[in-house]
């Protein structure tokens, strides 16, 4: 998948993640703001990655503000931002 544009996902409430995907060059770049990152930091990174590889996503920056997020609320919200930045919203 190929990033057109930004997009955002989430929200900065207790138990979210919010998470900001932008086109990067030369890789990924994670920017990680946790409450928590001191115990799952690395985790969550790796959450990130891996979401990204299931994507087929390349050379994005992800700034995530997490304040306890479920691993399964941390792969929706990058999902949903890079489903965006991509153009590929749909309503139902």
């Amino acid at each position: 998948m190929e990033l057109k544009h930004g997009a955002v996902a989430g929200t900065l409430e207790s138990s979210d993640i919010m998470v900001t995907v932008l086109p990067g060059a030369g890789g990924t770049r994670i920017s990680l703001t946790s409450t928590v990152e001191a115990y799952y930091g690395d985790s969550i990174r790796e959450t990130i990655r891996q979401v990204l590889r299931e994507l087929g996503v390349e050379n994005v920056r992800v700034e995530a503000v997490d304040h306890g997020a479920l691993d399964c609320t941390i792969r929706a919200r990058l999902s949903t931002a890079v489903r965006r930045a991509c153009g590929e919203e749909h309503t139902s």
